[in-house]
C-alpha cells in the first residue's frame, strides 16, 4: 500500500476509531478485548483497496462486528470458569456521554447483563440495529445472514431485551440525586439512610474475579443488602469516599478506602430508588480507570 493510501486509511480509521470502540464494547464488556478487536480491523483495514469500497465506515462496522463475534465466542468458554457473577469492565465516560439517552443506557451496567443473555448473532444484531441504527442490509453484510433472517433476529432480540429492561428510562438527574443519597449514607455509615434510599426489591451484583473477596451470588432485597453493606464496613476502619463520576455513560462511583481505589460502583435507579448496584473490585477491569481520561463515546 502506497503511503497515500496507508494515510488515508489511517485518518478514515482515526475518525470512526470511538465508534468502532462502542460497538466492540457493547458486544464484549470488556474495553481490553475492544481494544484489541480494534487492532484486529486495523490489520484487515489496511490491507483493504479503498477505492473499492462505497462506504468506509460501513465496511469498518463489519470487519469490527465479526471479529468481535469471534472473540465473543471465545469469552464465553472464560466466563464459563470465571468465579462469582461476571460484570462488564465498567468504563469512565466523558459527562456528555449521559446526554445521549439511548446510548447511555444501551451501556448501562444493567442493560450490558441484559445483553449477555442474547446470543452473540443475537447481541451482535441488537447493537447494530437499537444502538446505532444500522440498516438491515448492513447487518446483515457483518453477521452473514441474509437480511430477512436479520430482521427475525432483531424481532426476537427485541422482544427478549423489552421483557427484562425496566419500564421507564429515568434520567440522569434523578439518578445522581439517589446516588447522592447512597453516597451521604454509605461515608457516615448511616444504614437508616441507606435502607431509605434502596427499593424493597433492590439487587447487588459483586464482581472479585476470584482475585478480592466478592459475594459469590446476586444479594437480592433492602434489608439484605443493608446487612451486606454493613457487613463489608464493620470490617474496615479505612475512610470510605465515593468519587462522583459517569460510569458507561450513567452516574456513578470510583469507591475508595483511604485514597485507593477499591473499585467502580454503578447504579440502576427506578422512581426515585436504588433497584440495582454493580460494584466492580476485580482489579483487572479497574487498570484504566486512573490511567486514562474519560472516553468520548461514538
Amino acid at each position: 500500500m502506497s503511503d497515500h493510501a496507508t494515510n488515508a486509511a489511517t485518518e478514515t480509521f482515526v475518525a470512526h476509531r470511538n465508534l468502532l470502540f462502542t460497538v466492540a464494547y457493547e458486544m464484549l464488556g470488556s474495553a481490553a478485548d475492544a481494544e484489541d478487536v480494534l487492532q484486529e480491523t486495523w490489520l484487515r483495514w489496511v490491507k483493504v483497496d479503498l477505492e473499492q469500497v462505497r462506504d468506509q465506515r460501513a465496511y469498518l462496522v463489519r470487519i469490527t462486528t465479526r471479529q468481535a463475534l469471534n472473540r465473543l465466542r471465545t469469552m464465553s468458554r472464560r466466563k464459563e470458569t470465571y468465579i462469582g457473577p461476571w460484570l462488564p469492565e465498567p468504563l469512565i465516560t466523558a459527562p456528555d456521554a449521559a446526554e445521549n439517552v439511548e446510548l447511555a443506557e444501551s451501556m448501562s451496567m444493567a442493560m450490558m447483563l441484559l445483553l449477555e443473555t442474547l446470543s452473540p448473532t443475537e447481541r451482535a444484531v441488537f447493537v447494530l440495529r437499537e444502538v446505532f441504527d444500522l440498516d438491515y442490509d448492513e447487518i446483515a453484510a457483518a453477521v452473514d445472514k441474509s437480511p430477512v433472517a436479520v430482521r427475525q433476529i432483531a424481532h426476537r432480540a427485541r422482544r427478549h431485551i423489552n421483557a427484562r429492561r425496566p419500564r421507564s428510562v429515568v434520567s440522569a438527574t434523578e439518578t445522581r440525586a439517589a446516588l447522592e443519597s447512597f453516597q451521604r449514607a454509605l461515608e457516615t455509615r448511616d444504614l437508616q439512610g441507606l435502607l431509605d434510599v434502596l427499593a424493597p426489591e433492590v439487587v447487588v451484583v459483586s464482581d472479585g474475579g476470584g482475585i478480592k473477596q466478592a459475594a459469590l451470588r446476586p444479594i437480592t432485597g433492602a434489608e439484605k443488602v443493608v446487612r451486606f453493606l454493613a457487613g463489608g464496613l464493620s470490617k474496615t476502619d479505612a475512610t470510605i469516599t465515593l468519587g462522583p463520576t459517569v460510569v458507561n455513560g450513567n452516574p456513578g462511583f470510583v469507591f475508595r478506602l483511604d485514597g485507593e481505589i477499591d473499585g467502580v460502583l454503578a447504579a440502576r435507579v427506578e422512581d426515585a430508588r436504588i433497584t440495582g448496584l454493580y460494584y466492580v473490585r476485580n482489579p483487572q477491569k479497574l487498570t484504566r480507570i486512573d490511567s486514562e481520561t474519560p472516553l468520548t463515546l461514538r
